[in-house]
Parts: structure tokens; sequence; C-alpha cells
């Protein structure tokens, strides 16, 4: 069983550690001490929910979830903070952020409001999976497994649509080779890397090049994104 991934960004170390211990049966947890690391994190890897210190070591908490917010990031934010004004609550939630909680807070009050969050993000997954993905002249149906661009019908195996679907749910995202080495393949594939190198090449062959405007980029370094930014096309077939 695959447990729900938290993004932790926390630099106070005492508290990181008691939290990670925590929820380390629960959930898979992965750390970030500051916001760049958090914004490199968040944008490259996949997350059920981010549980963000308000108070960063280079800048703030705040500057970070509005930040994911104007990238697109859907991912629940759970805000800690020692700061527990109704003004900053406000501009928080305004920003979006879902739930705050104030320091000090008991162990079991932010393992409640995880659970709430990721409930939450649940439900709307539920719904969104009965209603047909749309992105840059693709249209995905997941109840009929059919994809069509620009009033052609495209045929994909099984394992490429849940690619595509991955990649449409994170439109503008980059995504690692690592997070879809997780979401769809075991860790004992052998030579995985490659498989992942196939299976966007084949799905590249079928949903962009007929088209002749490529919609899968490679970031070097860094994954793939799905996009129709003129200023990836020059890699979209790497």
């Amino acid at each position: 069983m695959t447990l729900p991934q938290i993004l932790l960004v926390e630099d106070d170390r005492s508290i990181a550690g008691a939290l990670a211990y925590t929820l380390k049966n629960v959930y898979d947890i992965d750390c970030a001490s500051s916001a760049k690391l958090a914004l490199y994190k968040a944008e490259t890897e996949h997350f059920d929910c981010i549980v963000l210190d308000i108070s960063l070591p280079d800048f703030s908490g705040m500057i970070v979830c509005q930040e994911l917010r104007d990238r697109g990031l859907r991912t629940p934010i759970l805000i800690l903070s020692g700061d527990d004004s109704t003004s900053t609550k406000i501009k928080l939630l305004d920003i979006g952020a879902n739930d705050y909680l104030s320091k000090p807070f008991s162990l079991g009050e932010i393992k409640a409001r995880i659970r709430v969050l990721l409930r939450e993000a649940h439900h709307v997954q539920v719904v969104a999976n009965n209603t047909p993905l749309s992105q840059h002249g693709i249209s995905l149906d997941r109840r009929t497994y059919q994809v069509i661009r620009d009033d052609t019908l495209i045929e994909l195996r099984r394992k490429e649509f849940d690619i595509l679907e991955y990649l449409l749910e994170h439109s503008g995202q980059v995504i690692s080779r690592e997070s879809l080495t997780n979401q769809f393949w075991s860790d004992d594939i052998d030579h995985v890397t490659n498989t992942v190198t196939v299976h966007i090449k084949s799905l590249r062959d079928k949903i962009d090049r007929p088209f002749g405007s490529p919609l899968i980029h490679t970031v070097h370094g860094r994954g793939y994104k799905f996009d129709a930014s003129p200023a990836y096309k020059t890699k979209a077939m790497v």
C-alpha cells in the first residue's frame, strides 16, 4: 500500500524531527528546511499535502504559499505559525492556504488537520475523475479512456493513458522521472529510467509528432513538462 506523501517545510530541527517521527508510520514524509528547497521539491515531486511553516530562514512561508498557487499547484497546504492574529489567518487563506494551525499545537491536532485535508482532496479527486480533462487541444475522458487532439482520436495503451492523465493533471509543472517512476512502476523494475524514457517517447509519437505542435517537453536535468509554451519547444523531442 502506498502511503500519502507529505512535504514538511520546517527549519526548526526539533519540531521537524518530532513531526516526522509522529507521522512516519502513516505518511511518507519528505522534509525541506528552506523556502527555496520547498519550492523546488513541490515543483519536481508529487505530494498529497504540504505542511508549511510561515517562518523560514530565506523568505516567508507566505511567499511560498502564494508562489505555489500562482504556479497552479492545487495540493492542500496546512500553515504552521506562531502568529495567531486574525489578519494573518485571513491573508493566508486568501492567498490559497487550506488550513492554519497556531503554535504551540498538539501532535494529535496536526494529525487530525492533515486527515481532514486529505479527505477533502480525495473527494475533489473522485469528482474530477468523472470529468474529462482538457488542456491545449487535448481532451482525455477518464470514463471511456478516449484521448482526442484536434478532433482526432488517438489510441493509447493503458500505461500511456495513465502517464498522459498525470501530466495533464499537473499541466505547467515540471514532473521528475522519479515522480513518474514512483507513480507508475514498482521499485523492483530493472532499468526503470529507460522505461520512463520509452513511454514518454511513445506518447510523443502519438500526441505530438503528428500535429507539429509539441506539448510534452523535456526540462533538462529536471524531468518533463506538459505545456504549450514555445519556450520549451526546442527541447520537446529530446
